[in-house]
């Protein structure tokens, strides 16, 4: 760790009976019930992974106690973030995408990781009298947790959606704590501590001049511009900070395209509905039926890249991609890929890949020719080639390509299907592009395939 060259404030933690090995087992609970209750990003999500990266580059000079910290994203629209005892913190994806650069994100982070630091919650949790620790984390499972009604009462009110945890809302002096102390420790780590005050006026652009605090559980503890500013000049200044970085810009870019829940569909329990812990178990977010059906589709071979997990399967496919459908069956597409039509519930797919399992009828042909036959059964004017054997993660499959001229509005499609056997069944998969521009989508549509892995 990098000595430091200011004269930081000197904060200890408040005072509570609980020892770390049993704050880090709280922590590990309740982070537990936030998977079950809210759409947490995969670890293997491209901007999970960023903001791993930054929040360990953080907590490495994080003062006291090491804790065992961990960083996850919530796929949530709303500014916000917290952190549990022990360690784990939780960063919404609006966070993110309001953030102008990475000093700015990192200075959300290390005020949640300064909670930790200063164990506030912990703290909370004792004030509250609950009879024992772990039994105040049943009655949270039970139903105090999010999604209930006392959470959609709450996320009405504020601008957070952790509200129903009552030991995470800190008082003023816990959170001008968190200020100054994760004040310091951005100017620890080289990032410009003056990103903290002016993410502070960003929330105030985006909730109003009441609304410089980062969440309805984080009240907002006076002028925070004004003492963070005192705190900063206090500081030596440095000869260079960092305030940005080629990774934020790529992953800023990312989320930009990326659709976070409402704090509606939270309370709802639609996101649950739309396809159960989608977020977590597939990693790619849920298709927005608003997209306009002129939406221009972007063809060229993408950068950033994510993993869709299916039922028995994976695959790699573009981070702007989105699924609609379930991890059985599924269509994942990039914007303006799903045309809605009022004959197809679930749209057309114009551009991208449709993933089923073949299940012939008792009797039927269950080898890759019934698939085909069938496909071409509902896909009149569909003209299959012939079928090539190919590889998918070591087990032998097939493939063949076709052309249909009656679809797209006349415009023609052209179809990849690829076809591995599983079990008795097949798990297959259609490339569609429209025919002038599926030689744009080869590349794209290859590396998807190259992607695949079987479980």
């Amino acid at each position: 760790m990098a000595p430091r060259a200011h004269a930081r404030v000197e904060l200890q933690p408040c005072k509570n009976g609980v020892p770390p090995k049993q704050q880090i087992e709280l922590g590990q609970k309740a982070a537990a019930q936030v998977y079950q209750q809210m759409p947490v990003l995969p670890d293997s999500s491209r901007v999970t992974q960023y903001v791993q990266a930054l929040g360990n580059k953080l907590a490495a000079d994080a003062p006291g106690y090491k804790w065992p910290y961990n960083f996850h994203v919530v796929n949530v629209a709303d500014i916000n973030a917290f952190a549990l005892p022990g360690g784990s913190i939780f960063v919404n994806l609006g966070t993110i995408q309001a953030s102008s650069n990475e000093a700015q994100l990192a200075a959300v982070m290390a005020h949640e990781i300064s909670h930790v630091v200063l164990q506030h919650s912990i703290c909370n949790l004792e004030k509250e009298q609950r009879v024992g620790i772990f039994a105040g984390l049943g009655q949270i499972a039970s139903g105090i947790l999010l999604g209930d009604s006392t959470l959609g009462a709450l996320a009405a009110k504020g601008i957070g959606l952790t509200a129903g945890l009552s030991f995470l809302r800190m008082g003023r002096d816990a959170e001008q704590q968190a200020d100054l102390e994760g004040v310091g420790i951005l100017y620890d780590v080289g990032y410009d501590p003056r990103a903290m005050p002016q993410f502070f006026e960003t929330i105030q652009a985006k909730y109003g001049k009441g609304g410089a605090q980062f969440l309805s559980d984080h009240p907002n503890p006076g002028n925070r511009t004004e003492y963070v500013d005192r705190e900063i000049a206090s500081f030596v200044a440095k000869p260079r900070y960092t305030t940005n970085s080629t990774e934020f810009t790529q992953v800023h870019k990312t989320v930009a395209a990326m659709r976070a829940y409402t704090s509606k569909e939270i309370e709802s329990g639609v996101w649950k509905k739309k396809d159960p812990n989608q977020t977590v178990s597939t990693g790619v977010n849920q298709y927005d039926p608003n997209t306009p059906a002129n939406a221009p589709v972007d063809t060229a071979p993408q950068q950033q890249w994510t993993t869709f997990k299916g039922s028995g399967f994976s695959m790699q496919v573009p981070s702007t991609w989105r699924a609609a459908g379930d991890q059985n069956a599924a269509m994942l597409a990039p914007p303006g890929g799903i045309v809605q039509t009022g004959n197809n519930q679930g749209g057309d797919l114009i551009y991208g890949v449709l993933t089923d399992l073949y299940q012939p009828d008792q009797g039927g042909d269950n080898t890759f020719k019934g698939l085909i036959a069938q496909i071409s059964r509902q896909n009149p004017g569909l003209q299959p080639g012939s079928p090539n054997r190919i590889t998918i993660a070591g087990i032998a499959a097939e493939s063949v390509q076709g052309v249909n001229r009656n679809t797209n509005n006349g415009g023609g499609e052209h179809d990849w299907i690829v076809g591995v056997p599983r079990n008795g069944t097949i798990r297959y998969f259609v490339f569609v592009a429209p025919e002038g521009d599926f030689e744009a989508m080869r590349p794209t549509f290859e590396r998807v395939v190259n992607s695949i892995r079987l479980e």
